[in-house]
């Protein structure tokens, strides 16, 4: 099969022939339909977080089941799924106390000394991509990395649940637990701060305020249900914010990745507010908070996924998009296809497009 190549952090993909195992016991051979090009698969490129080379990125996908292995009773051939990276045991404390974004049973992977699931013509193994490697024809994955939805649901806009919205929705319905009639503030209006804002709605949020440098990104928010929006550049950035949510918001989403917008998530916040930080700060980077806020009963908390409970809540929101709730078209930038890669890569540095998905055959 087709798949784009990273051999070298800081080097561009290649595109290149790959081949893989059979499906073993709990797994799913899956043909990739479309899969969105995400800014944390820029993370690993770049070479922010380490990754094992060669490998396939890409984790945010949806496709057709094309056969499974032993045991499987979650699909079948010819569902239609959704990934996700954080593939979860199912039987771990995190799982069964309702986080199964938080396993890290190796029991999903294959077995050390087990053919790898994806190798090279020449044999040579290939690392699997935060357990999936979407960025080529076909997946295999665990069971518990994909959940079936309805075939109703176009693909291009379904990929985008298997990371930015389940992201950026999980952050506003299951991290902060919003109540109608509260604010919020969303630092970050690409795909996930998009997906915070729109779901911000869908809960009823009485102020939405999208904080962003690019004025098209912050039109975006105005159409996804933004409120108020402000230029992430304002040197009273804090005050106005302050002034404009009458002392502070309940809630702060970070959606970037930086210690200053985490800093900045804080700093918004009225007394007894949370600040959920969902970006992917580098290792080596640090948060600081003056100590005495915290006399004001505010709170910090990260999270992985919006704490999603995958195969109850990727399927709600293929309802809430087929009724009209939830909006994924306005996500999409551009379709491209899988040679595209490199370019839609340089796109994301530039911080210009939301999202590029690329359509598979």
């Amino acid at each position: 099969m087709k798949a784009a190549i990273l051999h070298e952090a800081n080097q561009p993909l290649v595109i290149g022939e790959v081949a893989l195992s059979q499906p073993g016991p709990r797994e799913v051979l899956i043909r990739t339909k479309a899969c969105g090009v995400c800014r944390s698969d820029l993370h690993f490129i770049d070479g922010a977080f380490p990754h094992p080379v060669p490998t396939i990125p890409g984790h945010e996908a949806a496709g057709v089941v094309e056969a499974v292995g032993e045991g499987v009773l979650s699909v079948k051939p010819g569902d239609h799924v959704i990934t996700f990276f954080t593939v979860f045991c199912g039987s771990c404390e995190m799982c069964v106390t309702g986080r199964p974004s938080l396993c890290v049973n190796p029991a999903t992977r294959r077995a050390k000394g087990a053919p790898p699931r994806i190798a090279s013509d020449d044999g040579t193994p290939i690392a699997q991509f935060l357990n999936l490697s979407a960025f080529a024809e076909k997946m295999l994955v665990h069971e518990n990395a994909c959940v079936a939805i309805s075939k109703e649901m176009p693909m291009d806009r379904a990929a985008l649940l298997g990371c930015a919205v389940i992201t950026g929705a999980g952050s506003v319905f299951n991290d902060s637990k919003m109540k109608p009639g509260e604010s919020i503030a969303v630092i970050g209006a690409g795909g996930i701060g998009l997906a915070a804002i729109n779901a911000a709605r869908i809960a009823g949020a009485g102020q939405i305020i999208a904080i962003d440098p690019v004025p098209e990104k912050r039109s975006l928010a105005t159409k996804m249900g933004a409120t108020n929006v402000f230029d992430a550049g304002a040197d009273d950035l804090v005050k106005q914010v302050l002034a404009q949510s009458d002392g502070g918001v309940h809630y702060a989403i970070e959606a970037v990745g930086r210690t200053e917008t985490a800093e900045l998530a804080w700093n918004i916040l009225r007394r007894g507010g949370t600040a959920t930080v969902l970006g992917m700060i580098a290792p080596g980077k640090r948060v600081s908070i003056p100590g005495h806020t915290f006399l004001t009963g505010k709170k910090l908390q990260g999270s992985l996924l919006g704490s999603t409970q995958f195969p109850i809540d990727m399927p709600r929101l293929v309802d809430m998009y087929l009724d009209g709730r939830l909006d994924l078209d306005t996500m999409v930038a551009e379709r491209i296809a899988l040679e595209d890669i490199n370019d839609a890569l340089e796109k994301l540095r530039k911080g210009d497009t939301v999202r590029s998905v690329i359509e598979f055959g």
